[in-house]
């Protein structure tokens, strides 16, 4: 195509329209998201990969919104930033990309790495990390792997928030219970322990407290929308009451607008359990679960 045929198609009202340097799209009206990134990644060049909260988005994990594109890029390249484009040159170009119909995309855990070092609130860091595990994205190891090699600039905050993971935190609510209950200086307890008698799986609350047999759930509407999801909700309390668990529920909001009086709640349920004969159930950790 010559440079006038170009001109022509990328005037003002015309049926094209440049996205980025070197870069067009033969459509009018805005851009939409699969076009932006493939622009972007046309422009980083042959090899880059589609990180940070893009790549969270295919990977179906919950991020912060941004309309920025992060894309790795070799070291060695030479190539700046440009409108909604952010490029990361490294060293450490993934070995495998994940393809996205004709997207590349950096690795679950590359992914979240990359974006949790860009955000200044541990509740956002631990939003990310904790929804990457919950749904089986990655592995705690291949997150410390990462947090490992990668920068420490940006990594306190992806460390704390992945010790809270380690702990057995899964949600952004549990991370707050936690904050809560180490405010209060009551006793921690397990966070998403699996509970047993014998070989009989009982349930895995939020929250246990083996030595007084108290548990703690978060019921938060995003994990329960479906009749189905609030039903088996209802089944587990059910079972954990045969077996004589006493089951303290609690919203997110409880948790940020009365801290006071969830944490009166807790306290006096596990001052009145002191007495209790211990339950002869057994306990297995998150992290060993």
């Amino acid at each position: 195509m010559t440079s006038h045929a170009l001109r022509h198609r990328i005037r003002v009202g015309g049926p094209w329209q440049s996205v980025l340097p070197g870069i067009y799209v033969a459509t009018t009206g805005t851009p939409r998201t699969l076009q932006r990134q493939m622009a972007a990644l046309l422009y980083a060049g042959d090899g880059s990969l589609i990180t940070g909260q893009a790549a969270l988005l295919h990977h179906h994990i919950r991020g912060p919104d941004t309309e920025l594109v992060d894309v790795l890029v070799p070291a060695t390249r030479v190539r700046r930033d440009a409108a909604f484009v952010r490029l990361h040159r490294t060293t450490r170009m993934p070995e495998r990309a994940w393809q996205a119909g004709p997207l590349r995309i950096a690795p679950p855990a590359r992914a979240v790495a990359d974006t949790v070092r860009g955000l200044a609130s541990l509740r956002d860091v631990r939003a990310v990390v904790a929804d990457a595990v919950q749904q089986g994205r990655c592995e705690i190891r291949q997150l410390h792997a990462e947090l490992r090699a990668g920068p420490n600039l940006g990594s306190a905050l992806f460390r704390e928030a992945l010790t809270d993971v380690a702990d057995g935190i899964r949600s952004t609510a549990e991370a707050d219970l936690k904050d809560l209950l180490t405010r209060s200086r009551l006793p921690m307890p397990l966070f998403n322990p699996s509970l047993y008698d014998g070989d009989t799986f009982i349930a895995k609350p939020d929250a246990w407290w083996p030595e007084f047999g108290v548990a703690v759930e978060v019921d938060s509407k995003q994990w329960h929308l479906s009749p189905e999801d609030h039903e088996r909700t209802l089944t587990r309390g059910r079972r954990m009451g045969v077996y004589q668990i006493v089951v303290l529920r609690f919203t997110p909001k409880q948790l940020r607008a009365q801290p006071a009086e969830v944490i009166k709640q807790i306290r006096d349920t596990l001052e009145r359990a002191r007495g209790r004969t211990p339950l002869n159930l057994c306990t297995v950790p998150a992290t060993a679960a």
